[in-house]
Formats: structure tokens, sequence, C-alpha cells
């Protein structure tokens, strides 16, 4: 990812004859149980835009998947995921069942559970998901006791 969007910023940079950052922060990401949390995530990023005073709904900005998943807009940049797909039979029943989705508001605590599970780079599902994760990759799911660890007396 690196990589990529080093070559990505300098394309950009000699196209457009400009020398600033194209991205804001560091690549960020975090594994998701997708029966779970998939759903969420897509409505957490297609609501940023909102959130952030940018636009009034998530259909008018334009770098948002929500007119492919929300309102059935053809488009070959997205590829549905399974847990998508089992929303409805149809393109229509799918989006109204994703539209439908947008009218909740995030369950209490949703939205830090999710920041923080970007931010600090941990998994994010329930606790069975998460010790398979750690037992298959080895890698920290979650978040560690702050501070340091206290010292062993002898």
């Amino acid at each position: 990812m690196q990589a990529l969007g080093r070559r990505s910023v300098r394309y950009f940079n000699r196209e457009y004859r400009r020398t600033e950052t194209l991205w804001e922060g560091r690549f960020k990401s975090s594994l998701v149980q997708s029966e779970t949390y998939l759903l969420q995530c897509y409505r957490y990023i297609e609501l940023n835009p909102v959130r952030a005073a940018m636009v009034d709904d998530p259909a008018d900005y334009a770098w948002s998947s929500y007119c492919h998943n929300g309102l059935a807009v053809e488009t070959d940049l997205c590829t549905p995921h399974d847990q998508y797909l089992k929303l409805g039979k149809t393109k229509p029943e799918r989006a109204a069942v994703n539209r439908d989705l947008f009218r909740c508001q995030f369950e209490s605590g949703q939205l830090k559970k999710i920041r923080t599970a970007i931010n600090r780079g941990l998994a994010l599902g329930n606790e069975r998901f998460k010790d398979e994760v750690d037992a298959v990759y080895g890698r920290r799911v979650r978040s560690g006791k702050i501070g340091r660890p206290k010292k062993s007396v002898i």
C-alpha cells in the first residue's frame, strides 16, 4: 500500500504540476468480522462526508460507494461483498435494505469501537473472532493495558 501510495502521489503531482501531499495521513487498516461488522463499516465510511459536513446526504459525495450500494447505480468500480449480496435477491432489494440501514443511528459506542479498531490497527469483531485471528496470525487484536508493565518484585 505504501509503494502504491507513493507512486500515485508522484503521478498525480507530475500530471497536475503540484507538489503537495495527496493523502492526509498514514494508511490504516483493520481486520473486520464480516458477518457482524462489515455493513456497519460500510455505513461508517459512507457517512464520513456527512459527519464532516461536506454534504447533507451520502449520495451527494462523488467518491462514495453509497450510490452503488444504496441507490443501485451501476459501476465497475465496486465489487459487492457476500454480506451485501445477502441483503436481497435483486439489486433494487439490496439497495432498499441498505438505505434502511442508513436511517438508523449507530448503536451507543459503535462509532467509538470502529474508530478505535481502525486507529490502533485492531481487529473488529466478537471475542471468538479475535481469538481466532490471534491464534492464526499471532497478531495483536485487542487493546493492551495502558502504561508500562509493573516490575516484578523478587
